[in-house]
């Protein structure tokens, strides 16, 4: 079964794209690469183009994490039908999404830290400067999505 996957949060050059290399890369160590589709979107219009945000591209770097070609899009309503997940990072972005989407009539909106036990926001270092706890967030919620979609 193919996994469909948006990563989304406001500019889709911090949080969102942290969150798909890192699912691409625990999917890779898993051998499941075959069974997934992973992308990030923005909310917002403000980074359309941009590249990863320097600093979280350091800290997937640190992990052996690689992002390059990576450029800021905005999410669409035509994103809703081609994933089967669209998952924000706070509860700012799941209301932009839900307003972007029109609704949420298949219930695919989700929050990445719904999948661990500490439910709530991604850290958003954008306003923190602190990209260790949003790697530490992502992280969490990476590897909960993985193993409930590979169980």
């Amino acid at each position: 079964m193919m996994h469909r996957i948006l990563f989304v949060c406001h500019g889709n050059i911090c949080r969102s794209p942290m969150a798909e290399f890192v699912m691409k890369d625990l999917v890779r160590q898993a051998g499941r690469e075959d069974d997934f589709y992973i992308e990030s979107a923005a909310t917002s219009t403000e980074e359309i183009g941009n590249g990863v945000y320097p600093p979280a591209r350091r800290k997937l770097a640190e992990h052996g994490i690689g992002c390059s070609g990576k450029t800021a899009r905005q999410m669409t309503r035509s994103d809703y039908n081609r994933f089967d997940l669209l998952i924000g990072m706070d509860s700012w972005n799941i209301r932009n999404m839900q307003r972007i989407c029109g609704g949420d009539p298949e219930g695919k909106i989700v929050m990445l830290m719904d999948f661990t036990r500490r439910p709530g926001d991604v850290a958003d270092p954008w306003y923190t400067g602190n990209f260790e706890a949003t790697w530490r967030d992502v992280l969490e919620g990476c590897q909960a999505l993985l193993d409930q979609l590979v169980d």
